[in-house]
């Protein structure tokens, strides 16, 4: 586990923690935005320098105010749907390439992604103006996933 890895997530908000990766890493790169459902967001970072960590990608998980659950590392730049494939390894649904993850770090809004996918999953839109994403969670309607 890499120290920098826990010091990044322990910063507990988006905004805390690019700014730690810009001030520890040299900066970073957005590869990728993804939502899952109304609750769960993926941001993957290339980060500039990576000597202090296990990898130089980080999915980075957060809440929909922005607040951290899981700070993920690896090597090369994961496909999202891998990432829920390593998660939710039973949801047949994500069939992209499992990634190798070096590093995990969780904080206390962490909980298990997989209970937002499941068909009564809460959600705070109404029945009439949403749609099941691909793998699960609820988006509203006509949405396209941000992959």
């Amino acid at each position: 586990m890499s120290d920098l890895l826990e010091t990044l997530a322990s910063r507990m908000t988006l905004g805390d923690l690019l700014e730690a990766v810009r001030r520890l890493c040299g900066g970073y790169d957005l590869v990728q935005h993804h939502t899952q459902g109304e609750f769960h967001h993926d941001v993957v970072l290339r980060v500039h320098d990576a000597r202090a960590l296990p990898g130089a990608f980080l999915i980075v998980s957060t809440n929909c105010n922005g607040g951290v659950k899981e700070v993920l590392c690896t090597a090369d730049a994961p496909e999202i749907a891998g990432v829920w494939r390593w998660r939710c390894p039973e949801n047949d649904e994500f069939r992209g390439a499992v990634p190798t993850i070096l590093g995990v770090a969780r904080t206390l809004h962490w909980f298990d992604p997989c209970e937002l996918l499941t068909a009564d999953a809460r959600s705070e839109l109404r029945p009439e103006h949403r749609e099941r994403q691909p793998g699960g969670g609820w988006r509203m309607c006509g949405k396209t996933s941000r992959s």
